[in-house]
């Protein structure tokens, strides 16, 4: 059996440090889950293309029918579009302060059946997946809406150039959080039906 050297045993153990203190900065899911909150108020500070791409990964990890996928996301840094999108969005104005924005859509054709609705719910589940892992980075985000409106969807396909038969599903706009946009306990037992409703 050969000997392992010190030296790679070392790198080893620095390794296995730098994980660990990685791991201790993330929350665990419960918290990401009841810490999450519409974050409007940003700092006005940018967001990594390293972290947008950890929060898109988190997005295509989400169920989907069949799993056919008939998300696709487009990932915007750039502050001219940013500015651009926040015009024809009435509640979306936040952008002007945003580090990014993440656009979620969807492909109707590319969902199983070929469900718009299917497409839709898949594609929620993306986008839900991405807020929480924009709140497990520590960052803010909020969904805005471009689907069911005709206006808003219109808006979003002109500026960003995105096909009639693509639908804008959302825009989510991210961002450092100034903090003062907090979570909401949500929680009502009445809500809740034991066995039958």
């Amino acid at each position: 059996m050969k000997r392992i050297s010190i030296s790679f045993l070392m790198i080893l153990l620095m390794a296995g440090v730098v994980y660990a203190k990685e791991d201790a900065k993330m929350k665990d899911t419960f918290s990401v889950i009841h810490s999450r909150k519409s974050v409007r108020i940003f700092t006005g500070e940018p967001v990594s293309k390293t972290d947008l791409d950890k929060i898109i990964r988190a997005g295509m990890a989400a169920p989907t029918a069949v799993n056919m996928q008939p998300w696709s996301f487009i990932a915007i840094t750039e502050r001219k579009i940013l500015d651009d999108l926040s015009e024809g969005l009435p509640y979306a104005k936040m952008l002007t302060k945003a580090g990014a924005a993440i656009i979620v859509c969807t492909e109707p054709d590319k969902a199983h059946g070929k469900s718009k609705d299917m497409a839709i719910i898949d594609a929620s589940l993306a986008g839900e997946n991405i807020l929480l892992a924009i709140e497990a980075l520590g960052l803010g985000g909020v969904w805005t809406a471009a689907f069911p409106y005709a206006d808003r969807m219109k808006h979003v396909r002109t500026v960003l150039k995105i096909p009639e038969e693509v639908i804008p599903l959302n825009v989510i706009a991210i961002g450092v959080s100034t903090g003062q946009d907090k979570p909401k306990d949500k929680y009502n037992k009445e809500k809740i039906h034991w066995e039958r409703s």
